[in-house]
């Protein structure tokens, strides 16, 4: 069975509004899995650059499929090793939130396979 790789990854600014209030990263964090493919997420690294605790969080279709929350000035890398489908049509986003005034960056590498 053929398989195609993509990514969503970039180094993102973010103001927050309060962990409760997440908010789009950028555009080029969103994916809509393509007709006649299903998507599987394979891993998901991240870094903040600011002194309090974010929250990225990948939406699908709008509602929350995975929480990953990054410390102050730290990183995580968290494979997802559970294979779950995404059908044809899905939207994937990435979100961010932060504690209210928190400002600064996000790093993020978010992989999945195309099937």
């Amino acid at each position: 069975m053929a398989s195609t790789p993509h990514f969503l990854q970039g180094v993102f600014s973010f103001t927050g509004n309060g962990l409760d209030k997440p908010e789009s990263i950028d555009p080029s964090a969103i994916f809509v899995v393509p007709e006649g493919a299903t998507a599987q997420p394979l891993y998901f690294r991240g870094g903040n650059s600011s002194g309090e605790l974010v929250v990225v969080t990948l939406l699908r279709d709008g509602s929350p499929m995975r929480i990953f929350p990054i410390g102050a000035k730290s990183g995580v890398n968290i494979p997802l090793r559970v294979v779950e489908d995404v059908d044809p049509d899905t939207v994937l986003e990435l979100v961010v939130a932060a504690p209210c005034g928190t400002s600064g960056d996000v790093v993020i590498d978010f992989g999945l396979v195309l099937i």
